[in-house]
């Protein structure tokens, strides 16, 4: 019989690696402190009858892949049967070869479903199968996915509009097994280019309760979100950007800015990268004031594609990894906070791996000692969190600041079997430095070694983000 695909060794090309992993990384727990899990699956538990449903849906990666594949649209986000657009799905794994869906796809199958079968079209039937008939038992709801995974806390994405309900009846039930905390996404609040712009101030100020008639009233509602979020248990924000906005936008530019936007005029390109500048300060000195961590996402272009836009909408797999300058806007950003006495731990992903070996020099310029990794390079995030991308972002932190402080992995997923990639990233990981060590570039010393991996999975993130029991 050959070996399986997926076996106690995948990826790991020495014993070396392979005592790493299976010594340090494999049985650490997971704080994943970026998801985008829906919170309300968690409060009710949900099961899924199939895995189009659990694999499927929301999925922009496959998604992305299918269309490339030449599947039509209605079996990829239109109203096919859930078996049909299963059965395009697995046609569509064996063009995936070199792209890490088929690694995914693999070792979810093998990891939650004890398959070692290959997926593709003559496969599908006897997987569609057994996997349908094990999301019937317990363990397949969302509290049985996220025991089996050893997953402690999880941090969704949430608009400071949410009202946490949701958030509020996990905490009530206590039946989760993992603690389940908001995040405080406040970015519709910064597109003031928006023509939905003043509606959504509206909405902060019904949610607030508060009369918005100044941008410094916006400011104080949203100060109130966030005090509500608090009291949620919420201890991280994030800022999804197309880059960093650096640029200089005193309050009463701000002012300005905002009454113009409220009074239906659509503020300048310059003007909406001041405002996008201003709110950020505003939100780090928020953040700061309560010792949260505010995580910034950029190099993303979203939606580039006019025709789809218009008929899907956004968030439906057509964004790309976007060129623009980062390096003054960051400086000029974290500046702005550091000269005020206001900078928190944050960290930064950027998309464009152009930009790595930036990004991890720049995080060292504001390192202040008074927490370890204050400045985090994050993870490798979106179109980069693969092998090689992954690779890239450790070595440019190896290279050029303290890997050995570095809080590690998170899903940035809406699936629940997308915790494998932490396993995914636990295994890369653990080959690169037993790489290293076989070739003598580190000290042939497990317990060393080994103690840096342990941290890397999961007790650097357990210190930084301060979750709390």
């Amino acid at each position: 019989m050959p070996r399986p695909f997926i076996h106690d060794d995948f990826l790991l090309h020495s014993s070396t690696a392979s005592a790493l992993f299976h010594e340090f990384a494999r049985e650490c727990p997971i704080l994943d402190y970026h998801c985008h899990l829906p919170p309300q699956d968690i409060a009710t538990n949900r099961t899924w009858e199939n895995l189009t449903q659990l694999w499927l849906g929301g999925d922009h990666y496959k998604w992305r892949a299918l269309r490339a594949n030449g599947v039509p649209e209605r079996l990829v986000t239109g109203d096919a049967p859930d078996r049909e657009k299963f059965q395009a799905w697995a046609e569509t794994v064996p063009k995936t070869l070199c792209n890490p869906l088929y690694h995914w796809t693999h070792v979810e199958l093998k990891r939650y479903f004890g398959i070692d079968e290959l997926l593709d079209g003559s496969s599908a039937q006897r997987i569609w199968d057994q996997t349908s008939e094990q999301l019937r038992s317990a363990e397949f709801s969302c509290h049985g996915i996220l025991a089996r995974s050893r997953v402690r806390a999880l941090c969704t994405t949430d608009d400071p509009i949410d009202d946490l309900k949701h958030h509020a009846a996990i905490a009530a039930s206590g039946k989760s097994p993992a603690r389940v905390l908001p995040t405080f996404r406040p970015d519709k609040a910064m597109a003031v280019e928006s023509p939905d712009f003043k509606a959504y101030v509206q909405a902060i100020g019904a949610a607030s309760d508060c009369d918005i008639s100044s941008f410094s009233t916006f400011v104080k509602a949203l100060e109130k979100r966030h005090d509500y979020f608090h009291a949620h248990g919420c201890r991280l924000s994030d800022h999804g950007l197309n880059r960093p906005y650096g640029e200089e936008c005193t309050p009463a530019q701000a002012a300005l800015i905002f009454d113009k936007a409220m009074a239906g005029s659509a503020p300048s390109a310059e003007e909406s990268a001041q405002f996008k500048a201003a709110m950020l300060f505003e939100f780090g000195r928020m953040n700061h004031a309560k010792g949260w961590v505010q995580q910034i996402h950029f190099g993303v272009m979203r939606n580039v594609n006019p025709r789809t836009f218009k008929t899907l909408g956004p968030d439906t797999g057509f964004d790309t990894i976007g060129d623009a300058p980062v390096a003054s806007g960051l400086v000029n950003m974290l500046g702005r906070l550091e000269s005020a006495n206001a900078l928190t731990k944050t960290i930064l992903y950027n998309l464009n791996p152009a930009d790595n070996e930036l990004i991890a020099t720049l995080i060292g310029c504001f390192q202040d000692g008074s927490t370890p990794g204050k400045i985090q390079f994050g993870s490798g995030w979106w179109f980069l969190d693969q092998k090689d991308g992954i690779e890239r972002q450790l070595r440019a932190l190896g290279n050029q600041g303290l890997l050995s402080r570095f809080v590690g992995m998170l899903t940035d997923s809406r699936s629940f079997l997308s915790y494998s990639r932490h396993e995914y990233f636990r295994r890369v990981l653990c080959n690169l430095l037993g790489d290293d060590m076989e070739r003598g570039l580190l000290p042939d010393d497990l317990a060393l070694v080994g103690g840096m991996v342990r941290d890397i999975c999961f007790g650097n993130a357990e210190a930084y983000f301060s979750l709390g029991a």
